[in-house]
């Protein structure tokens, strides 16, 4: 067979096999505690050279970039056989949160099948997607199969702490990695959601909410505790955070919000108003705990700093506040922040990270349609908007376009978005059957 009639081919693959790939292939990596502790402090070193002997194995070169101590990425290249197309950035993290194995009922880096689930840190956020990745490049390569058009595959340290050893620091230092490359996909997409009447929908990615975490200063006059003082800095503080952290945003409707909800409201009977989405929430489930957020902007009080005795009123106090807006929302929630908290409070910009939207169509969205539909006839794509980020932020600013497309089928009664950072994490092994298998359709045909 010729490249050309292997690459029309739909069955050069061993589909069982690229299954127990990936099953065995995200065990292993759970096994590696590549955990991240923020502040710079991490090491996704065994992790990387384990990604790195996987494609080596079947002969697929790469690059191991160090950012730091212990900082380290993976970059590998797929060629395709159209040379003249933009190529498919395909992309995961490597590193996990920490977990406090007194609170899980298993070892959270022990890779242990049971009850129907691979259980472990990473397990969902995002081990899976990488082993999927790898799984599907490997069988690739066995079958001497070339993809439609170039895919650039890349592992990154860091996502789980701001990115600046991963993404974020090749995009910087490294961009010419991503010269000819137009368009992206990555976690936090592509799962199903069942909701009321039993339609299964399958969320993917394409709207991220941008974050302003904000350091809250207020500066009064210092003195004895058993003093009236009407100056106090704590008492601003408080005022200011209590304000802030009480606030009831008003809903927004955004181009992805808008298309999620009345596909909701289509489904389920109801009447989508854009002005109050919410009694649409108890139609979603679990979802409901992230998808409440992404109506609205927020506003969180999270840290608080003031004193250092008791008998003392400090001369200043110190709040932060989580903020996140919803794309074209962030000088709005700017400025009514900075009403909430007053001409007495100074207000410092921590960290900034931009919102994303893309549009919901195109070659890209119809294979990831068709991919979902060879193997699940009944599901219904649908766009949503994501509360937090995923690694695209960075690849946004070289001008790729990305999506969340990490497709996994899930029990109707599974609460997927408490498992992110959570304990007990874990993701179910017909799950990951299906996702590898509408991963590797999508690729072949994207």
């Amino acid at each position: 067979m010729d490249s050309g009639a292997m690459a029309e081919s739909t069955g050069i693959l061993d589909l069982a096999l690229l299954e127990e790939e990936c099953i065995s292939i995200c065990q292993e990596m759970i096994r590696i505690p590549s955990v991240n502790h923020g502040g710079g402090v991490g090491d996704e070193r065994a992790m990387a050279d384990y990604v790195a002997k996987k494609l080596a194995e079947v002969g697929i070169a790469s690059e191991l970039i160090v950012t730091g101590e212990n900082r380290v990425n993976v970059v590998a290249k797929i060629v395709g056989r159209d040379q003249s197309r933009p190529g498919l950035v395909l992309h995961g993290h490597l590193d996990v949160v920490p977990a406090n194995p007194d609170d899980w009922s298993v070892d959270p880096f022990g890779g242990i099948i049971k009850d129907g689930y691979l259980w472990g840190r990473g397990a969902v956020d995002m081990k899976d997607m990488d082993a999927m990745i790898l799984a599907t490049v490997r069988a690739w390569k066995r079958a001497n199969y070339q993809p439609p058009r170039n895919i650039l595959l890349l592992f990154f340290a860091d996502e789980e702490a701001g990115s600046e050893f991963g993404s974020r620091y090749l995009v910087a230092n490294r961009p010419e990695l991503f010269e000819g490359y137009s368009e992206a996909i990555s976690e936090v997409g592509g799962f199903s959601v069942t909701i009321t009447g039993g339609h299964r929908l399958y969320f993917i990615e394409g709207a991220q909410k941008g974050i302003n975490w904000l350091q809250l200063t207020a500066k009064g006059e210092a003195g004895h505790g058993s003093f009236i003082n009407p100056e106090n800095a704590v008492t601003k503080l408080a005022g200011a955070v209590s304000r802030i952290g009480e606030y009831e945003w008003p809903q927004i409707e955004t181009k992805t919000g808008a298309s999620f909800w009345a596909k909701i409201a289509e489904l389920t009977g109801e009447k989508y108003d854009p002005s109050n989405v919410r009694p649409l929430l108890k139609h979603i489930g679990g979802a409901a705990r992230m998808m409440g957020a992404t109506v609205q902007n927020t506003s969180n009080p999270t840290m608080l700093d003031a004193g250092y005795k008791a008998n003392v009123i400090p001369q200043s106090a110190k709040a932060v506040i989580d903020g996140r807006f919803l794309p074209g929302f962030e000088k709005e929630m700017l400025e009514t922040i900075s009403k909430l908290a007053g001409e007495e409070i100074e207000i410092e910009v921590l960290v900034r990270d931009k919102a994303l939207e893309v549009d919901f169509q195109g070659p890209l969205v119809d294979a990831m349609r068709a991919a979902i539909a060879k193997f699940d006839p009944e599901g219904i794509p649908v766009p949503y908007l994501m509360s937090g980020g995923t690694d695209n932020k960075a690849l946004s600013d070289l001008g790729i376009i990305g999506y969340g497309f990490s497709p996994v089928k899930l029990p109707p009664d599974l609460d997927f978005f408490a498992l992110f950072h959570g304990v007990d994490e874990r993701i179910p092994i017909d799950g990951l059957r299906f996702g590898v298998k509408v991963l590797n359709e999508f690729l072949q045909n994207c």
